[in-house]
């Protein structure tokens, strides 16, 4: 909050203490200096002749108006960047900022926090005093509401979207929405993509990929329950997932034309090994050869393989 202006304004006052008498055994008490003597004569203050501001929240909108214009006019006469131009320009702001909410007021049914669009939407008033001038005629609300709900507008376009898109994009979902509520209104429907290209100056293309772009606006979540005339269930239902087993089958159906120029015994190997998960020592006992001899015909195989899959990648 900005200072009172009379606090601005108020001067330190001197000390009430008595002095110290002096002795009269002392002799005669030393001239003390006029402190005034020799300083300067002192500058009027910039802000005087300035009206009393009363707490901000008491101040009613035809007060703050007419306070406002008294400060501008002020503000016109001060230096930019000193204290007195600050001062006049933050009390402004203060005055003002009941625009602020009541513009602000027209978003609430917006997802983001109302602090977050006050926040933005005093950005914009402070934009627009610094662009005000009196001789323009005009009255400080009718000149700031404008440029206050431009900015929260311009807050919602750059980070209310679900998925960052091009402004080009989201400029154009605006130009689609207004043009295909004036034709449903007109054709009694919704209309369609040639329609509003036509209406639009667009082409089919333009007017289709802003329709994809408008998706992007908002989201929705994956455990959302679906409407009641939807039986598909949630929207995680229906999503796939990986299925890792599609990688086997392209190998499978590229070792089928090896495995079938292996002898016979070796095919027989493989089968017991990885069809039937038999260990080397119960391939060995079933047909009648060494747990050694197994695991030997088995790597000889299986290199062989890994070389003809080799080659055909």
């Amino acid at each position: 909050m900005s200072p009172r202006l009379d606090a601005s304004r108020t001067h330190t006052t001197t000390s009430t203490l008595a002095p110290e008498r002096p002795d009269p055994m002392d002799g005669p008490a030393p001239q003390r200096p006029d402190p005034m003597d020799g300083l300067a004569p002192q500058h009027p203050d910039p802000l005087d002749g300035l009206p009393e501001i009363p707490p901000y929240d008491e101040v009613g909108p035809v007060d703050a108006r007419a306070l406002s214009k008294t400060l501008f006019e002020r503000l016109e006469s001060l230096e930019e960047g000193t204290y007195e131009y600050s001062y006049v320009r933050n009390t402004l702001v203060e005055l003002n900022l009941a625009l602020v909410k009541f513009a602000a007021s027209r978003f609430r049914t917006r997802s983001e926090p109302m602090e977050d669009i006050i926040q933005v939407g005093t950005i914009g008033l402070i934009k627009a005093i610094d662009r005000f001038e009196l001789s323009r005629g005009v009255e400080f609300p009718t000149f700031a509401m404008p440029t206050i709900i431009g900015e929260i507008k311009r807050f919602f376009r750059d980070t209310s979207w679900s998925v960052r898109v091009p402004r080009r994009l989201q400029e154009l979902r605006l130009d689609l929405a207004k043009a295909g509520d004036e034709l449903a209104q007109k054709l009694d429907r919704a209309p369609t993509v040639a329609e509003l290209a036509e209406r639009l100056g667009l082409t089919h293309d333009e007017v289709v990929e802003g329709m994809a772009a408008s998706n992007a606006y908002t989201a929705s979540s994956l455990d959302a329950q679906p409407d009641e005339d939807d039986t598909e269930g949630t929207l995680a239902d229906r999503i796939g997932y990986e299925d890792h087993g599609i990688e086997g089958i392209e190998y499978v159906e590229s070792l089928k034309p090896l495995i079938a120029e292996l002898p016979a015994r070796d095919r027989q190997i493989l089968s017991l090994r990885f069809v039937a998960g038999m260990t080397q020592s119960e391939i060995g006992d079933e047909l009648g050869i060494s747990q050694m001899h197994v695991s030997r015909l088995l790597s000889r195989t299986l290199v062989r393989l890994r070389k003809g899959l080799t080659v055909e990648e």
